[in-house]
């Protein structure tokens, strides 16, 4: 199930920032008095009561400015409103209703989204009774808090749980394998997916970004049900010029959280680049099985080693996924797009492979015996008993006799011989290291 997404709108310097750090749990906003501080919408990942949320930041919104900047946080405020489940309205509670609150209001109403009004800045009772003003805005009871002494902030984010929409896919799509197609602007996502659809069902440019949002296709294949997720393109933030691809990389993270096999797509002609890199480390941080993609295969001039050199360099930049198989494509032409499907099917049943506990401790038995573990001042590292605990992606419990002498490159070297005996091939692995006595 996809996260859901909660916009923190309202003109300048109400306290959004403030709000979002307290909320996200570390400083990631740049917080000064000056309005129109916060010019590009950030987000964090968020929880509360268990519910996980994207928290998204946005600039302060001025309807009435003719300031370019401004204009642009306002489209950026729109973008976010648009893209979110909840919205949370702030008005300043010391300053009081102003002609930007009423036109904010208003452009909020039109958006039809769940809206909480929250007052900010009431620090003490005394300024309790600024709230009622804000009924005049016409979006319900006004919320107080104090976003800089973090005052109210629970009862507000259980108002915001309560929101959160139902999950809404059927279970028929439930039950579909979600491969979400990710990567770089013009790395050929879009074509590959025609491809693989066999038809039109995705508009192709060769304009960067022309893919503004995660498009969700079901298809079948061998008889098989399956749901495409084409995600817009992701950029470095540097590069990202237009607001519509700022609110494009939201949509691309919710769309590799919601898959759960990820094609990153590199093109050929242009290597591995830093941008690829990030995109793929988040990928492995969430957990999901992968396969690159490395797509133009056609426009590469080759000789014998070319093919050698270039998963060479594969594995020396994206060095945290040895695990992830490496195919070699053009879109365009369908050169070998039709091994992906059977990729597909072959990392998703590694991603949810289970382990028996008896035959695990056994590799693990020989590991050691093969490979001593750590020893520090005299004490050795002891692999008392190992469980897998969960699958997508295969995850183990470690029990040992001292948490401090589970060095991280004995760690690995369990990995790999777990690796070897099982296969895992296009999934992380995770590890949950136990002392005896937790």
């Amino acid at each position: 199930m996809s996260k859901s997404i909660v916009a923190v709108v309202g003109r300048p310097n109400v306290g959004k920032s403030t709000f979002f750090n307290k909320v996200a749990g570390k400083r990631i906003s740049i917080v000064e008095d000056t309005p129109g501080v916060t010019r590009d919408r950030i987000y964090a990942e968020a929880e509360w009561l268990g519910n996980s949320f994207t928290l998204i930041d946005t600039g302060g919104i001025e309807p009435f400015s003719k300031d370019i900047i401004l204009q642009q946080m306002r489209l950026q405020a729109e973008l976010a409103i648009e893209t979110a489940d909840v919205i949370i309205f702030m008005v300043d509670g010391r300053e009081g209703i102003t002609a930007a609150d009423y036109e904010v209001a208003n452009m909020l109403r039109k958006s039809n989204r769940p809206t909480l009004l929250v007052v900010n800045k009431i620090e003490t009772k005394k300024l309790e009774s600024n709230i009622f003003e804000f009924y005049n805005l016409g979006l319900g009871d006004p919320i107080a808090i104090s976003a800089k002494q973090g005052l109210g902030l629970g009862d507000l984010l259980d108002e915001v749980v309560k929101l959160f929409p139902k999950d809404k896919k059927t279970q028929e799509n439930e039950d579909r394998l979600r491969i979400a197609v990710i990567g770089k602007p013009n790395a050929g996502k879009s074509t590959l997916i025609n491809k693989l659809l066999g038809e039109e069902r995705v508009i192709v440019s060769h304009i960067a970004g022309t893919t503004r949002d995660a498009i969700d296709t079901p298809f079948q294949y061998n008889g098989e049900n399956y749901i495409l997720i084409d995600t817009a393109g992701i950029r470095r933030k540097s590069r990202i010029r237009e607001n519509v691809e700022k609110y494009s990389v939201i949509r691309s993270f919710t769309g590799i959280e919601r898959s759960d096999v990820c094609l990153l797509m590199i093109d050929a002609q242009e290597g591995v680049t830093e941008q690829d890199t990030k995109i793929a480390g988040y990928a492995h941080e969430e957990g999901k099985a992968i396969i690159i993609i490395v797509n133009k295969w056609d426009l590469i001039e080759k000789d014998s080693k070319t093919m050698d050199q270039f998963r060479k360099e594969i594995r020396e930049k994206l060095s945290f996924m040895s695990y992830a198989p490496i195919l070699f494509i053009s879109a365009k032409t369908g050169q070998r797009i039709h091994k992906i499907m059977e990729l597909v099917d072959y990392v998703s049943n590694q991603h949810s492979m289970r382990i028996s506990t008896g035959m695990l401790n056994e590799i693990i038995g020989e590991a050691i015996l093969l490979n001593q573990p750590p020893a520090d001042k005299g004490k050795r590292l002891n692999i008392l008993y190992a469980t897998q605990a969960s699958v997508k992606p295969p995850t183990f419990i470690l029990f040992v006799n001292d948490i401090n002498l589970m060095h991280f490159s004995y760690q690995r070297y369990i990995e790999n011989q777990i690796r070897k005996s099982f296969g895992f091939e296009g999934t992380p692995i995770r590890f949950i290291i136990r002392q005896k006595n937790d």
